[in-house]
């Protein structure tokens, strides 16, 4: 039996049932339910063969074309579903909720599944993901020079029933020229729109939610431009931690990174350190003088941060003296507690 449910349910189901996404792999590739598996009807190439027919010669004959491509498949994708869905029971989408996905739920059907197929398709599920970002949310941004730890002391915040999104994590980056060393291949925006969306809908908005503070950029992924504007009106504690401790803590991190990539990071902010900085930083990298390349570097990053942060309207200052993350969790929620935040 094939049901055609709306977006909330398709969402609510797939905690427990495996989400087929029947689009083509590079349609997958560039964003996807994060739940989903990938079970293309066509190929790339397929797909643009029966998209050139609809085109040229119209709906007919591509539905042949179509027909003639997904035919030979038809037991191979019944033997792949049984080995995902063994109690025979799916969730099946494709972009609109048109012929690929109906195809294939009429195959699973016809051999045995009971199947739920999305109305509208991922293109709903992509209008769903964007109201999350429209909605209002009582947000504490955290922020702080780079090298203060606000990455580090996020963990210890759900410890003490503290809702967290960690948008670095999401992102795999750390929003700098320097924010991709130690992370894994970053996501497309539409992708990091999903798994952010994704986080939002796990988490009760009427309670404050802990995001770090971030440019509208994290590396290439952008923020969804209304869940921004909100974080630039939210109250952000600004972690003040002593320069000398920021410098040995991002040192001994870059003291395990290869040099070639230093370097590279550092000619990526060659314009704005200008010609005799970079030039000292670079040699610096050559020595292994990871202190003096940070002190280096953290003298245009301070400069960016100091005028980004003149932007913000709810600026409060917390005093720290130490990179130990767990206690600064401790003193960050103390004060959020203080000021009334929490």
């Amino acid at each position: 039996m094939v049901q055609s449910i709306t977006i909330e349910e398709f969402l609510k189901l797939s905690d427990k049932l495996p989400v087929l996404d029947a689009r083509a792999p590079k349609e997958y590739a560039v964003g996807r339910i994060p739940v989903a598996q990938s079970f293309p009807i066509f190929s790339d190439e397929e797909r643009a063969t029966v998209g050139t027919a609809y085109k040229q010669q119209g709906h007919d004959p591509a539905v042949l074309i179509g027909l003639d491509l997904f035919g030979p498949k038809m037991s191979e994708f019944v033997k792949q579903a049984n080995k995902l869905a063994p109690e025979k029971e799916v969730l099946v989408h494709c972009w609109r909720g048109g012929m690929r996905s109906g195809a294939m739920a009429w195959l699973l059907d016809f051999s045995g599944f009971k199947v739920y197929l999305l109305q509208g398709g991922y293109k709903a599920y992509r209008q769903y993901i964007h109201q999350q970002f429209e909605r209002p949310y009582k947000l504490l941004i955290l922020s702080g020079f780079t090298g203060s730890g606000k990455t580090d002391l996020l963990p210890y915040l759900p410890e003490q029933h503290q809702q967290v999104i960690d948008l670095e994590g999401l992102a795999s980056h750390k929003g700098s020229a320097f924010g991709s060393i130690g992370m894994a291949a970053q996501p497309s925006t539409e992708h990091f729109e999903n798994l952010l969306g994704t986080e939002l809908l796990k988490l009760d908005s009427t309670k404050p939610i802990w995001l770090e503070d971030e440019s509208i950029s994290i590396g290439r992924a952008q923020m969804p431009k209304p869940l921004f504007d909100q974080m630039q009106q939210s109250p952000v504690i600004v972690l003040q931690v002593p320069q000398k401790l920021r410098v040995q803590k991002l040192a001994e991190e870059y003291c395990r990174t290869d040099k070639a990539i230093l370097t590279t990071a550092i000619l990526k902010i060659k314009k704005r350190l200008g010609g005799l900085a970079t030039k000292e930083a670079l040699e610096a990298i050559e020595t292994g003088d990871m202190e003096k390349m940070v002190e280096i570097a953290l003298s245009y990053y301070d400069k960016a941060y100091t005028f980004e942060l003149a932007k913000k309207q709810h600026v409060l200052q917390l005093e720290l003296q130490s990179i130990n993350p767990e206690e600064n969790a401790a003193k960050v929620l103390a004060f959020a507690k203080q000021h009334q935040l929490i």
